[in-house]
């Protein structure tokens, strides 16, 4: 595992502040307009992150008190919470997303290395420790930048964090692809291979562009002989 939690504490603080920069300011319109995700407005996108983040507090409670504090009390809740989300008016949305990132940034940082160290239960079931809990938020905060739609691209995140984020996405798609791949970062030297059934399909582009494919974003990822990359199943 290529990443610390530093690291990932570190690039949760840089990737709430791109998000919040972009955001910045943002009226109605600006809200209202379509994400880069199907069938999400921005407004619908901002509503997720903020209730992730609160989300996410639940989990540094549990590692902080050890009372058992599950993330969302159901998928239907979940739901729930980013359609009323989605419905508020643009500075309540706005406040919403900063003062919750703040909650849990503040959360954290009071906990001592002890409590870290406390099992707590991912929304998916997973059983991990709360230093788990900083990556999580990073890879929220980071990949939906990208969805807001608002000028931000893979290229625009740093380089480590983009090499931890595919090793994290191969490692969790295991074998679910029919067909086995073998994917190159040109420009990084980094290769990742996710299992599968027959002669593995090399395929290869950008840091940017693997980590955007495996993500299931926009890419121009293609195979060495041209061919567009294979499909892949849902990362999350």
């Amino acid at each position: 595992m290529r990443r610390t939690v530093d690291d990932a504490r570190r690039w949760m603080a840089r990737g709430t502040d791109l998000v919040l920069s972009a955001t910045a300011g943002w009226d109605e319109a600006e809200l209202s307009a379509p994400s880069g995700l199907p069938g999400w407005t921005r407004k619908h996108l901002v509503a997720h992150l903020a209730a992730n983040a609160d989300a996410l507090g639940n989990l540094v409670h549990w590692a902080a008190t050890g009372e058992r504090t599950p993330m969302y009390s159901s998928p239907e809740q979940r739901a729930a919470d980013i359609e009323a989300g989605a419905r508020r008016s643009a500075s309540e949305l706005t406040t919403w997303l900063r003062e919750s990132a703040e909650r849990l940034a503040t959360a954290m940082a009071d906990l001592d290395e002890q409590q870290w160290r406390t099992e707590v239960l991912t929304a998916q079931g997973r059983t991990v420790p709360a230093t788990e809990v900083p990556w999580m938020r990073t890879r929220e905060v980071y990949v939906h930048a990208v969805d807001l739609d608002a000028g931000i691209g893979f290229a625009d995140l740093p380089a480590d964090f983009l090499t931890a984020l595919a090793d994290d996405v191969v490692g969790k798609r295991g074998a679910k692809p029919d067909v086995a791949v073998v994917l190159t970062a040109t420009d990084a030297g980094e290769r990742w291979r996710l299992p599968g059934t027959g002669t593995p399909v090399e395929v290869g582009g950008s840091l940017a562009d693997v980590t955007a494919y495996l993500t299931g974003r926009p890419h121009t990822v293609t195979a060495t002989d041209g061919s567009p990359a294979p499909q892949l199943a849902a990362w999350l």
